[in-house]
Formats: structure tokens, C-alpha cells, sequence
């Protein structure tokens, strides 16, 4: 007598299907977003809701006044500043200082940073100093700047410098210390050897790295600005930071900062028209 078997009976609900990826977003959402009127106004509305916030808290004295003067009061500081001829200049010594410590930083961190990436005596020898220097904060170098370096601009654009020196050094060594072998490898194969090879295999490889050091070395700049501006000076916003606070202008303080900001988006703003053409350029 046979044993009869079971029948699996045929599923209700049908032959199992894989759930579907999720989609990516579409090239029109992607596009949008892209658009420099869209990204204008999309960076732009935060900034306008915190001043409308600033404007309520002021306006209906839930902070008092002594504590945030109205955005009104701090536009008037400025004009009180512009009409005695005082912010252009404290602007502009500000921007020359950043500018010229920037770029003696930054040429200082490529050229070491070359020597450290590529060779590696030159990581063993120097690496763990300037880890070490990386680590000093920047107000402990006031006093030995002044006294090396006396109270001139020398010691101010000099901190600013240092300031944007680790950034650099930092980026950069580390993309060269990655480079694909292969590459390298494939360049030499072709005969490149030293300054070529630099220039034409490993310089392209790292240029998106320099550039995001490049970035990190400017702002690092802005905010050693104002740590150098208090070695003795009689001008700058960092000047103008410090009086204010001993005088009690709080409006002078948050114009400071608002400039600072503005200052400092300005530049990263040029800095990223310098990046296009240099990823167009190399990479």
C-alpha cells in the first residue's frame, strides 16, 4: 500500500518578488538644487530667520537691550564707524593681514608637505615635531612673538601664518602619502622621474586634497586674525573686537562678528572660483 504524500498547494499570494531599491534622485530634483538662484535663496533663509529672531527677542524686551541691541543699533554703529572714516581702514588692514599671513602659510605647508608625503626620511624626521607644534594653541605664541619679533606687523602676519601652515601641511602630506602606487608606478614606466613626475602624476592626484587644505588654511587664517590683533595693535577687527568689549559696546562686538562672518564667507566665496578652474585645470 503506497503512502500517500502531500500536495503543497500553490501560494495565495503568488510567486515572491524582491522589493524594489530605492530610487535615486532624479536629475530634475538634482538640478534644481544646483541652480545658483536656488542655492542663493536656500543659503540665505536661515540667516534671514535668525534676524527676524534677533529682531523679536529685541523688539518685545524678552533680552534687554544692554545684553543684544536691536540689528537697527548695530547698523548704526557701523554707520557712526563709516562716517569717521574708521571701519574701511580697520577692514582693510584686517584682509591684508589674513591675506599675506595665508599665503606665506600655505606655501610654506605645500613645500613641506611635498617633503614629508614623498619622502620618507622626511616623514620620519619631521612628522612628530610638527605634530607636537600642531597641538600648541595660537594665544601661546603671542608672548614669543613679541618678544622675537617686537609688536610690527611682522609678528602679527607671522601667527597668522602659523595658523594656516598645519591645515595645509596636514591635507596635503597625508594625499601624498596615498597616492595609488600604481599611478606612480605607471609614470615611471614612462621615464617621469622627480620634479616631472611630481608635476605631472602626483601634483594631479592631490589637487582636490590642496584645495580642501587651501579652505581649511583660510579659515584657520580668520580665526587666528584676531589673536594676532591682540599683540599691541591700534587697528584691525580684532582691535575693534577687543575695544569694544573694554568699553562695553556691545553693538561695535556684534558688528565685529557680523564682519568677521562676512569677511570670511566672502573669501572661502572667491577661494571656490579658484577650485573650479583648478579641478578643470588638473583633475
Amino acid at each position: 500500500m503506497s503512502i500517500p504524500t502531500e500536495i503543497p498547494l500553490p501560494s495565495s499570494t503568488g510567486p515572491a518578488t524582491a522589493e524594489p531599491a530605492p530610487s535615486a534622485p532624479s536629475s530634475e530634483a538634482r538640478s534644481l538644487w544646483d541652480r545658483p538662484g536656488v542655492r542663493l535663496t536656500a543659503g540665505a533663509a536661515l540667516p534671514l530667520i535668525v534676524l527676524a529672531a534677533w529682531q523679536l527677542v529685541t523688539a518685545t524686551g524678552l533680552v534687554p537691550v544692554y545684553r543684544l541691541p536691536a540689528p537697527l543699533t548695530v547698523l548704526q554703529a557701523g554707520g557712526d564707524l563709516v562716517s569717521r572714516g574708521e571701519l574701511g581702514l580697520h577692514i582693510a588692514i584686517s584682509v591684508q593681514r589674513v591675506l599675506l599671513g595665508f599665503a606665506i602659510g600655505s606655501v610654506i605647508g605645500l613645500a613641506v608637505a611635498a617633503v614629508v608625503g614623498l619622502s620618507r626620511a622626511g616623514d620620519a624626521l619631521l612628522s612628530p615635531t610638527l605634530a607636537a607644534l600642531r597641538a600648541v594653541p595660537s594665544l601661546a605664541w603671542v608672548p614669543l612673538l613679541i618678544l622675537w619679533l617686537q609688536i610690527g606687523e611682522e609678528s602679527k602676519v607671522t601667527l597668522i601664518a602659523i595658523g594656516a601652515f598645519f591645515p595645509v601641511f596636514t591635507t596635503v602630506a597625508a594625499a601624498l602619502r596615498h597616492i595609488d602606487p600604481h599611478l606612480v608606478e605607471a609614470g615611471r614606466c614612462f621615464g617621469l622621474r622627480g620634479w616631472s613626475l611630481f608635476r605631472t602624476v602626483q601634483l594631479p592626484a592631490v589637487v582636490p586634497s590642496v584645495v580642501s587644505g587651501l579652505r581649511l588654511a583660510l579659515a584657520q587664517a580668520w580665526l587666528f586674525l584676531v589673536a594676532a590683533e591682540l599683540i599691541a595693535s591700534s587697528m584691525g577687527l580684532g582691535f575693534l573686537l577687543n575695544d569694544s568689549q573694554q568699553n562695553g559696546r556691545v553693538d561695535r562686538i556684534l558688528l565685529t562678528i557680523v564682519l568677521l562672518a562676512l569677511l570670511g564667507s566672502l573669501t572661502n566665496a572667491l577661494l571656490g572660483l579658484v577650485e573650479k578652474k583648478l579641478l578643470r585645470r588638473w583633475a
